[in-house]
């Protein structure tokens, strides 16, 4: 139950609307509560026209009106109620899903790293929907009746306080017989959520991966694992079910005895003169009025416990550690440097990481990258080059030495800043739905259209680009899918030249593309590359040929730092290269391929 509370005080905004919602909950249980005393009149009435008494017909007719009337309130208001808690209950979605969005645009890379993207959105859909769902239904009905029952439980008591104390075991028995269900109850709800969960982010995954799928005909493989998941969910539930059903027999069965009680105390009262007939009546409607919530109580509790599951999860993502800093709406700081020539713009100085436990994927980098210098990294796959970039980005904190970007240590730099020091473009182009303008200009979403053609024209992407139909205003599809691997890329670099940061990274720019396509995305790196401090990832030695510097990486560790000339002349990793790509036998084009193999 604290986290319901804790979501309200999350969405303190929305307190005048509860407040009204309560308003018209108390009108609505008022109106209720006027029908019974108005049906007694008139069964008063009824009995005392019988006898040849009260006001006749007339007076019968003048309650009928009046019931008329409280009717129409009831109905007016209530309506006014629901209205004001879909609106609430909207307006509540819209916060929490915002404030998720936020906080995973906050959490670090090493979160999304553990998490599939199909959980963390079936994971928002369903604590979300599930927790809005239950406090809407409560704000819309279960509230008024709860209102209702007070104020019965009241006036019973006024007639009757064996009746009043009766009504009153109800509720402690009830809920002592539902809190020895719920924990048992919930270990099971988590289960099921877990499987939920589980088949939610591979249903995304195979979605977004549709034509592996397609092509390794593994359909009736990812069908077998979606269905085994809700084949659990199945299992689970009928387990929950009928835990839950046995204990609502019980629930019932030991309600059911006391209203008999209750009923036979009214009948005797009245068969003996205590109560009139049209007491008798009221009595009737009102114990019916404060048994209506028990009754439906089942279900109150069953959607309680899923939005206490929901919530869990909900704050279970919310407590999450974030990265050092915030997201802000104010755009980054322009991409500058402050460091003057001749000092370094990059350096590490005994840089160690590792990804998990004790397996350490730098065991201790140093070197440094002068303003303007092109250096390119070399080694196997899992030497450390890719994430030397991560690093650099700040999407992980080192765990032992320095990382100095523009004379700053990274840890005293706040992100937003850090990266609009540094542009990437990696191997996956990584691009979104939407236009090819919109993608472009996602780094500078305010980019004139002017700055956007000339980004496109450097990059060798202009021509294709008005070819296509709708030109810059093409619809390109999820993750860029109606562009080929160069176009694509093509528009990648044309993104970092618009973004236009001092430090560059390629991230194997082009290592998945074919010849000719990356003759001309290389031609757009070239122009990237121009007046900018670049640090270049690449297995083919192509892309490499013309850079400063060349540094070797084995096991963790620098092996040699030296240009491409020099590293030719050694026994190095670069050597080895160059001549297992001279190669023409088999055993070299496998050995060669240790390289070729994204790291």
């Amino acid at each position: 139950m604290r986290s319901l509370i804790r979501i309200l005080g999350v969405a303190r905004e929305l307190l005048p609307a509860y407040a009204a919602i309560v308003a018209a909950g108390v009108l609505v249980a008022a109106t209720g509560l006027t029908v019974p005393f108005i049906i007694k009149a008139a069964t008063d009435e009824v009995v005392a026209g019988l006898s040849g008494g009260g006001a006749g017909v007339p007076g019968v007719l003048w309650l009928a009106f009046l019931l008329l009337l409280t009717d129409v309130a009831n109905t007016i208001i209530s309506n006014i109620g629901g209205y004001l808690g879909d609106v609430m209950a909207i307006r509540l979605r819209s916060i929490l899903s915002r404030n998720y969005f936020e906080k995973l645009l906050r959490l670090p890379q090493r979160y999304f790293d553990n998490e599939l993207t199909g959980t963390i959105i079936s994971r928002l859909q369903r604590s979300i929907t599930e927790t809005t769902a239950f406090l809407n239904m409560f704000a819309n009905n279960f509230l008024p009746m709860l209102l209702s029952v007070v104020a019965a439980l009241v006036i019973i008591g006024w007639y009757s306080w064996w009746l009043a104390l009766l009504m009153l075991a109800v509720y402690p028995l009830f809920t002592w017989l539902t809190a020895l269900t719920s924990r048992r109850w919930q270990r099971l709800e988590t289960a099921k959520n877990l499987e939920f969960d589980v088949a939610g982010g591979r249903f995304a995954e195979v979605v977004g991966q549709i034509r592996v799928v397609k092509s390794f005909v593994a359909e009736p493989r990812e069908l077998a694992h979606f269905n085994g998941r809700y084949d659990a969910t199945i299992g689970l539930t009928r387990e929950q079910s009928a835990y839950w059903h046995k204990m609502d027999v019980a629930r019932r069965g030991a309600l059911n005895l006391i209203f008999f009680g209750i009923y036979s105390i009214i009948f005797t009262a009245t068969i003996s003169g205590e109560f009139t007939l049209g007491v008798m009546v009221l009595l009737i409607q009102l114990v019916n009025m404060a048994r209506q919530p028990v009754q439906s109580m089942s279900f109150l509790v069953d959607a309680s416990q899923r939005a206490i599951t929901g919530c869990r999860d909900y704050f279970k993502v919310m407590d999450e550690p974030v990265e050092s800093a915030a997201v802000s709406a104010d755009a980054p700081p322009p991409p500058t440097l402050r460091t003057r020539p001749g000092e370094p713009v990059v350096v590490f100085d005994n840089a160690r990481f590792g990804y998990t436990g004790d397996v350490e994927v730098l065991r201790g980098v140093s070197f440094e990258v002068q303003r303007g210098e092109r250096v390119a990294f070399v080694g196997e796959s899992g030497v450390g080059k890719t994430t030397m970039t991560s690093l650099l980005l700040g999407l992980y904190p080192l765990t032992g030495g320095k990382l100095l970007v523009d004379g700053r240590d990274v840890t005293t730099v706040p992100l937003p800043e850090l990266r609009a020091q540094v542009g990437v473009v990696f191997q996956d182009p990584a691009l979104f739905s939407g236009t090819i303008r919109e993608n472009i200009a996602y780094g500078r979403p305010g980019a004139s259209e002017a700055e956007i053609v000339t980004a496109a024209r450097r990059s060798h992407a202009h021509g294709f680009i008005i070819a296509l139909p709708g030109g810059y205003d093409a619809e390109i599809g999820e993750r860029g899918v109606k562009l080929s691997g160069g176009q694509k890329q093509r528009i990648a670099v044309a993104r970092a030249m618009l973004k236009d940061a001092p430090i560059l990274v390629l991230d194997e720019a082009t290592s998945s593309l074919d010849s000719k396509a990356e003759r001309l995305v290389q031609e757009g790196l070239e122009e990237l590359m121009s007046d900018r401090t670049s640090l270049i990832i690449a297995h083919r030695l192509s892309t490499i040929s013309s850079v400063d510097r060349i540094i070797t990486l084995r096991e963790g560790l620098i092996e040699e730092i030296g240009t491409p000339a020099e590293l030719a002349r050694t026994n190095g990793i670069y050597a080895e290269l160059l001549a297992l790509q001279a190669s023409a036998s088999k055993a070299d084009r496998k050995r060669l391929q240790r390289y070729e193999i994204l790291g």
